[in-house]
């Protein structure tokens, strides 16, 4: 005989991400909830205003390659029409300097577009983040399940600077239940997985449950018996 804890084969501690002011909670302890079911929302008065602030920034960076691709066909023409000049006149004009410079416009052009395209690609991958950040706003059930535990509140402040604080606890299947007890030294050389057992719980005494060994586990100064039914 041993004595031991009983728990849920799969439980799960659910936090956030980000840190904020929780604006609603949706759930309670013992409520029954499905996988992508929303348990939380913290404020979303920030995250909305990254988003608006993001999509400004990439609609400017977007007008910024449009702006360089006339300035880029603005320069080509001209050192087109310098060449052409050039052949029409044997060579006299323009000058050799003033050829010179229009391809070197045109380069320069062609660099700030470059740039410009860019600064479009960087504008949206900030727009992503931060519509990928108001998304992770909502604390979303990661299974079908049941709330074991509730440890936030409406109004209260999430800190996630360091660590994701733990927001909700939740269990898979509390019709299959996991038996963790400490098995004397002198027996636990007879207990292996694959034997059956039984055990009570102190809320109903005079039942019994049936239950499979499932794993031993050694220790340096105990060892342990992990039943399950």
């Amino acid at each position: 005989s041993a004595t031991g804890n009983l728990q849920p084969t799969n439980q799960v501690d659910v936090g956030s991400e980000l840190s904020g002011i929780v604006d609603r909670v949706y759930v309670d302890d013992n409520d029954r909830v499905k996988k992508g079911q929303v348990l939380a929302r913290l404020d979303l008065s920030k995250l909305q205003d990254a988003v608006a602030k993001s999509r400004a920034s990439r609609a400017a960076a977007e007008a910024q390659v449009l702006q360089a691709r006339a300035t880029v066909a603005e320069a080509r023409a001209t050192l087109a029409r310098y060449r052409q000049v050039s052949e029409l006149s044997g060579g006299k004009v323009p000058s050799r300097s003033e050829i010179d410079t229009a391809e070197a416009n045109l380069k320069r052009a062609e660099a700030n577009e470059a740039s410009a395209r860019a600064s479009v690609v960087q504008a949206r991958a900030s727009l992503q983040s931060d519509e990928t950040n108001l998304g992770k706003a909502a604390i979303r059930s990661p299974i079908d399940g049941v709330v074991l535990a509730r440890k936030v509140e409406p109004g209260q402040t999430v800190a996630a600077s360091f660590q994701a604080p733990v927001l909700f606890t939740l269990a898979e299947d509390l019709s299959k239940m996991e038996l963790q007890v400490d098995v004397d030294e002198a027996d636990v050389g007879q207990v292996k997985a694959g034997q059956k057992a039984t055990f009570t719980v102190d809320a109903w005494p005079g039942r019994q449950y049936t239950a499979v060994i499932t794993r031993v586990g050694y220790g340096s100064q105990e060892k342990e018996g992990v039943i399950s039914y």
